[in-house]
């Protein structure tokens, strides 16, 4: 079911075209992969659905109607430039931005106890923001982006300021809220986080939409039928065996075992050229290459520069 939609959407500042004609829609219960180099216009997109800003023209969703002023109650923005006051206590802070979200006083201090004892960060209720480190503040920010539990939670470079164990600890949270019903923009230079989280992505270069698509259809597209293989035998065997259906694109004897990567050019599909394969030489592994989405992103921006 479609949750969120932006139709048409345009901006510009004084000249320059941050949006053009930018068109996403995002079912209910995804992660959404809003992704782009530098000045592509993502951040102008995010403020437009955080009424930061407005749209020149073109329309914004919630849930089937118009996007409305207090629908800032069923949004949570973490920003990439972190927005909390550094002289203030933590606890004190959290409390404050929970009741602006329309938390009473009470629900707001109860879920935040629960998140505090859950992320194992008790012992900072009283200390000012300033004396944390970067990744622990971003814990802290974290929290009182969800603390109000809304429908669409849109997160802008999460990671950063955090180790591995901790990026890996937020990771799981923000699957947790998906499966509970949260839908989700992930915003983020992270392939590798993309690949991990993201359902379904929108790739914008030059204030357009360049590329648009379920996650793995997306990587399917940009496949090149190459195949890498690790096998043991005669490669005269193999090569015949293959004949002109099959470009060998690199060949490496080695003393117990031999790697082989060929293209597929003639749509064979994976079982028949594995039967073809298996007939000819003792196969110790065969997989496709499938490119990554930090292939994909490359791939697809240089081409936008032509």
């Amino acid at each position: 079911m479609e949750f969120f939609k932006a139709e048409n959407v345009n901006k510009n500042f004084s000249g320059f075209q941050a949006l053009t004609d930018v068109t996403i829609s995002i079912d209910q219960g995804q992660v959404f992969g809003l992704l782009g180099p530098n000045g592509a216009g993502k951040t102008t997109l995010i403020r437009i659905i955080n009424q930061i800003t407005a749209p020149d023209s073109g329309l914004v969703y919630l849930e089937g109607r118009p996007l409305k002023a207090d629908d800032i109650y069923n949004i949570g923005y973490l920003p990439e430039e972190r927005g909390l006051y550094k002289k203030m206590k933590v606890g004190e802070q959290a409390l404050y931005l929970a009741q602006l979200k329309g938390l009473d006083r009470r629900t707001a201090l109860k879920r935040l106890k629960y998140w505090f004892e859950k992320f194992e960060i008790q012992s900072w209720w009283d200390k000012k923001l300033q004396d944390l480190s970067k990744g622990m503040q971003q814990k802290v920010q974290f929290v009182c982006t969800i603390l109000h539990e809304p429908k669409l939670l849109i997160f802008d470079e999460p990671f950063t300021g955090f180790d591995p164990i901790n990026t890996n600890l937020l990771k799981q949270e923000i699957l947790n809220l998906r499966e509970k019903g949260a839908t989700i923009i992930f915003s983020t230079h992270n392939m590798s986080s993309v690949e991990e989280i993201c359902d379904h992505i929108a790739l914008l270069d030059k204030s357009k939409k360049i590329l648009d698509g379920n996650i793995h259809d997306v990587k399917a597209k940009f496949k090149t039928n190459t195949f890498d293989l690790v096998y043991r035998g005669d490669f005269g065997k193999i090569s015949s065996s293959l004949d002109r259906r099959f470009e060998v694109v690199t060949h490496v004897e080695k003393p117990h075992f031999n790697e082989l990567t060929i293209r597929n050019g003639n749509g064979i599909n994976n079982n028949d050229l594995l039967q073809i394969l298996v007939s000819q030489a003792e196969i110790v592994s065969f997989s496709e290459r499938i490119p990554s989405m930090n292939e994909v992103f490359i791939q697809v921006v240089e081409e936008n520069k032509q």
